[in-house]
């Protein structure tokens, strides 16, 4: 079978009781940006039981087109059914692209349809775009035109890797979530649906669920936080932390933390910011006692604003910072939080 039978950018949006994971709708986004480049359009495949009623939501984030898969043995994730009827999709549509979220479920799914329709699969991006491969030309090598360049961390972070897939469809990656901009949401879009079902025929592969339990936390998503205060080694220690903490509790903001700081055991990953972390974009990011290397700056990097506190004026968080100042945390954060209260109490 040629390459070029291949068509179109699709998008595995994933659900959970019958919510969407915003996931769908950042993968959705940056894909209009390479169907664009590729004169194509964006596919959303949605799995699932009784999930038909959803498709009108990912269109309205600018899915074309929405293929669902609706069957009893798709209500909860299992990877067996969820494998099969992804790759029946894509053995079916055959498209260029396949994109899936770099989730539990999607670092589940993703690496089991790419064996099984033999083609390979980058990981954890966190940059895509369509681009020439090699990206520099090799004497005596075919320049291959419109493929899709996928760049992601490697060796720890340490260095950047840009990887394709040239002679394999589709090309398929898992994306990190929180890196791809959603589009703004178009209200009252209807969605072009195309059901199909590939048939379940269970065998002893399928997981039997016997009980779910979920689990109740407190703890505030730091990837939908607007305010974040985040503390890095230089916090000096966890009972440092109630100075961030009541910094963020005046502004209205939520705490996170750099890798040190989890690897101390000072705070859970959950908080952690960075490339082996999460990707945020608040609207103001206070990193304080964070040197900035680069494996945090990967996570941080597009809040809109950014403000640093930090002893060492040759500190690396200062070049992405808006706003530095170079000090004490210890005196520089109670002056600051006593200032914000006071003005808000004016307010």
């Amino acid at each position: 079978m040629g390459l070029e039978e291949y068509k179109g950018v699709y998008v595995f949006a994933q659900q959970v009781d019958n919510v969407i994971n915003s996931i769908a709708f950042e993968l959705i986004g940056k894909g209009k940006d390479l169907a664009e480049a590729l004169g194509t359009q964006v596919t959303a495949v949605l799995l699932g039981s009784n999930v038909k009623n959803l498709a009108d939501e990912l269109a309205e984030y600018g899915a074309d087109k929405v293929i669902v898969v609706d069957d009893p043995e798709l209500k909860e994730y299992r990877t067996e059914p969820y494998a099969h009827a992804l790759s029946s999709v894509i053995e079916k549509y055959k498209p260029e692209i396949m994109l899936v979220g770099a989730t539990a479920i999607g670092r589940d799914l993703g690496p089991r349809v790419s064996a099984r329709i033999h083609t390979g699969l980058t990981a954890d991006c966190t940059q895509l775009e369509i681009g020439d491969f090699p990206i520099n030309p090799v004497p005596g090598k075919e320049t291959k035109h419109n493929q899709l360049l996928m760049t992601r961390p490697a060796f720890g972070g340490n260095t950047i890797a840009t990887i394709a897939c040239p002679d394999f469809r589709p090309q398929m990656a898992t994306v990190r979530p929180g890196v791809m901009q959603k589009r703004e949401r178009q209200e009252g879009v209807k969605a072009n649906v195309e059901e199909f079902n590939p048939g379940f025929t269970p065998d002893n592969k399928y997981v039997e669920i016997l009980e779910i339990v979920k689990a109740v936390t407190d703890t505030v998503d730091i990837m939908d936080a607007k305010i974040l205060v985040s503390g890095g080694r230089g916090v000096g220690s966890p009972e440092n932390f109630k100075l961030l903490e009541d910094l963020a509790e005046a502004i209205g903001g939520t705490v996170s933390c750099s890798r040190a700081v989890v690897d101390a055991g000072w705070k859970p990953k959950d908080l952690q910011v960075g490339q082996t972390g999460k990707t945020v974009r608040p609207h103001v990011y206070f990193a304080i006692g964070i040197s900035g290397a680069i494996q945090h700056i990967a996570g941080m990097e597009e809040s809109d604003i950014i403000v640093a506190i930090n002893k060492d004026e040759t500190a690396p968080i200062f070049s992405v910072a808006d706003y530095g100042v170079v000090g004490d945390l210890n005196k520089i954060l109670p002056v600051l939080t006593e200032q914000i209260k006071a003005a808000r109490a004016a307010n």
